[in-house]
């Protein structure tokens, strides 16, 4: 059976680079489930690859439907992870890879047992910024925020480094290489083990 694979944590510790190397090094065994948004895209970001890009009412209407596995409300935005596109990667029979913020991961967690018997192959990682000024200053870097949303996501850091022992596996950031290279292991060794 797959293993579903989830990393989390704050906004500019590093997720999306993991998740996309990964992606690229295990591209036979290992598929990103896209998620869904009501946020605007960033620039270079494009619909169906980095996001499902839809409207507030739309998502609000697949909610009604029962949709999604997982939704959360993160920055007056919702997210969500949609039942259609975990159940297609399931059928595709290789490992599933969920790059998902921590509310997100949290409530995931939480439904994931429920659902088509995922719960025993769920595998957290959190990956946790060695302090909130680094995380700043890899925001700042990044240049895709103004600095009332920097500010925003930094406050929300705080609250989200509380849910680090939910997780299976926590991964002190440290240098790029580094922390790919832990979580690249802890796959390796989920994946032999079941």
């Amino acid at each position: 059976m797959a293993l579903l694979i989830v990393i989390s944590g704050p906004a500019g510790v590093g997720k999306t680079t993991i998740c996309n190397r990964l992606l690229d090094e295990f591209k036979n065994s290992l598929s990103r489930v896209v998620t869904t948004t009501t946020r605007a895209p960033r620039i270079g970001e494009t619909d169906g690859i980095d996001y499902f890009f839809i409207s507030k009412n739309n998502f609000e209407e697949n909610l009604q439907n029962g949709n999604f596995l997982e939704h959360e409300i993160i920055h007056e935005n919702y997210y969500g992870t949609s039942k259609s596109a975990v159940t297609q990667k399931l059928q595709d029979g290789k490992d599933i890879l969920i790059n998902i913020d921590v509310k997100g991961a949290e409530s995931l967690r939480k439904k994931i047992c429920d659902f088509q018997n995922l719960g025993q192959k769920l595998i957290s990682i959190f990956i946790k910024p060695n302090s909130i000024e680094e995380l700043k200053a890899r925001l700042l870097n990044r240049g895709s925020d103004n600095l009332k949303e920097i500010s925003k996501r930094l406050k929300t850091a705080e609250h989200e480094l509380q849910y680090a022992c939910h997780f299976d596996h926590t991964v002190l950031s440290s240098q790029k290489e580094n922390d790919y290279q832990t979580i690249r292991s802890i796959y390796l060794k989920s994946s032999q083990e079941s």
